[in-house]
């Protein structure tokens, strides 16, 4: 989700900090993070010891087991505000001021390290917020498995947003979120059954879209903090897990709808209370703070820029051609070598450099023949040009592949080889091995939140007959706001793939046995 600054913060002035040629990014790393930032050691490692205690809040509440994660989520900070929403849209005058995205290489998150909003009378600081609202984001794709209504997936993002610790170290929940009052108190209204029912992306405007934001956080904080409707959050999910109509599911569980609409409207105007969690949340320690390489450190601005291109045939030219650069006056820096060689397969087909971008791989992997995604990538190269020249012998697609099982066999924790290794037989037109859908399966437990392999693993899930679980995963990405209506036509075509399947008298599908393996 983007997430909106208000128009106030606009005027407000950027924290010092230190200029290009003087900064260094630094790379914090705890248990849930990764965490890239060219502020100075103390403040990143006060704000990652600070991310590392949200998350721990957000496990306590929702009795999430943790012994580490396997796939840590990256975030980089960047100076401002304005240099977020420069690098998401490529305009310096964008108001996003914080992003989350399931990209297809891996999970990233980008926030700015800007304080000046930084007021106890107004809550905690906004880049907090920001970044804590796209954090949940990630935690509810990731950890909690349900689908979840469009304007809950915001309601709850917001809600948490705003966590904050008092002096004996308890967790503050349902703290106001005070950048969506004006929407809220000075917009017009979005009723109550309109809200339940209507995805964000239909709002004209971006004021209709701030007054929906607000309307879903406090119809999420009245759920959770109204004591005459406990259990109704819960009880209204199950119900459209169930397959009971969205519409249905809330006038069973609510009542009322236009009553709803009148309680909400009531409860806006009242003094809205929040809530502690029974025990202090420690402050983490197992916090590693270091320089970044000299060779990533050269090239992570330029791959922020590859990351945040995507779509814009100007911006991803951009990019390869500032990789283009660094690469010919380092020829010897792997990370830079496979940052070009990504950017240029990024281009559209007809804009490639294939040739570069072999030649690209091969530096990276004779300087650092280990690098993973260097192997993914080179395993995708190799994969397409049999594709290319329509090779239908089984031992060079398995030839192809083996790059990408050097890669997983490198970083077992990364989904994205996984990922690469099942999608190989897509790539060949044949039904993937048991090893390929096993890779599958664990790339998905690795990171449920990608959509592509949320998307195949559902898909993988029908072809064996095991409908349920592949329609539930279909829904959570269907009811998802930022989804932009792939989830309803995948929904859609399971829903026929479970009815044939039906016709033809149920059962489970082999799968085609494969000497391949991971």
């Amino acid at each position: 989700m983007n997430y909106y600054r208000p128009m106030v913060a606009m005027a407000l002035a950027a924290a010092s900090i230190a200029s290009p040629a003087e900064a260094k990014w630094l790379r914090a790393e705890t248990d849930s993070f990764i965490i890239y930032s060219e502020g100075n050691e103390k403040s990143l490692r006060e704000f990652a010891a600070n991310l590392q205690r949200f998350d721990a809040t957000l496990r306590s509440i929702f009795r999430t087991p943790y012994e580490g994660e396997d796939n840590r989520l990256p975030i980089y900070l960047l100076p401002t505000s304005e240099d977020v929403g420069e690098l998401a849209s490529g305009s310096r005058g964008s108001s996003i001021a914080g992003y989350y995205r399931g990209d297809r290489d891996g999970s990233f998150a980008l926030s700015h390290r800007e304080t000046g909003d930084a007021n106890p009378k107004f809550g905690t600081p906004m880049a907090q917020q920001v970044l804590f609202h796209e954090y949940t984001h990630h935690f509810m794709k990731r950890h909690l498995r349900a689908a979840f209504p469009a304007w809950f997936i915001e309601g709850f993002a917001e809600y948490h947003s705003t966590v904050d610790f008092d002096k004996d170290g308890r967790a503050e929940l349902g703290k106001p979120v005070y950048s969506r009052a004006y929407g809220l108190l000075r917009m017009p209204r979005i009723p109550a059954e309109k809200l339940l029912v209507q995805q964000p992306g239909e709002m004209r405007n971006s004021g209709q879209t701030d007054v929906y934001y607000g309307r879903a956080w406090i119809l999420t904080h009245m759920l959770y903090q109204d004591a005459a409707r406990d259990g109704q959050m819960g009880a209204y999910v199950a119900a459209i897990n169930a397959g009971t109509d969205t519409k249905q599911a809330a006038t069973q569980v609510f009542g009322d709808l236009a009553q709803l609409d009148k309680d909400l409207n009531r409860y806006i105007n009242g003094r809205l209370s929040y809530s502690l969690t029974r025990t202090p949340i420690p402050v983490p320690t197992n916090i590693a703070i270091a320089p970044l390489a000299a060779d990533e450190d050269a090239v992570i601005e330029a791959r922020l820029e590859r990351l945040n291109a995507r779509g814009s045939k100007e911006r991803e030219t951009k990019a390869r051609d500032l990789l283009r650069k660094l690469v010919a006056a380092d020829p010897a820096n792997a990370e830079a070598q496979y940052e070009y060689a990504a950017a240029e397969w990024d281009m559209d087909e007809d804009l490639r450099d294939l040739p570069a971008v072999r030649a690209a791989l091969d530096k990276a992997l004779a300087a650092k023949p280990s690098h993973v995604r260097a192997n993914v990538l080179l395993g995708r190269f190799l994969l397409h040009e049999l594709d290319e020249k329509g090779e239908d012998d089984p031992a060079a697609w398995r030839e192809a592949r083996k790059p990408i099982q050097l890669a997983n066999r490198t970083d077992p924790l990364d989904p994205v080889p996984l990922y690469a290794y099942f999608s190989s037989f897509l790539d060949q037109r044949v039904r993937p091995s048991e090893p390929a859908l096993k890779a599958l399966e664990r790339a998905f437990q690795i990171a449920p939140e990608n959509v592509e392999v949320r998307v195949s693993y559902a898909f993988a899930l029908a072809n064996r007959g095991e409908f349920d679980t592949a329609l539930a995963l279909a829904k959570s990405v269907a009811f998802d706001p930022h989804d932009n209506g792939r989830g309803e036509t995948m929904l859609k075509r399971l829903e026929e793939m479970r009815d044939a399947h039906a016709k033809r008298g149920g059962g489970k599908d082999a799968d085609a046995e494969s000497d391949d393996a991971a």
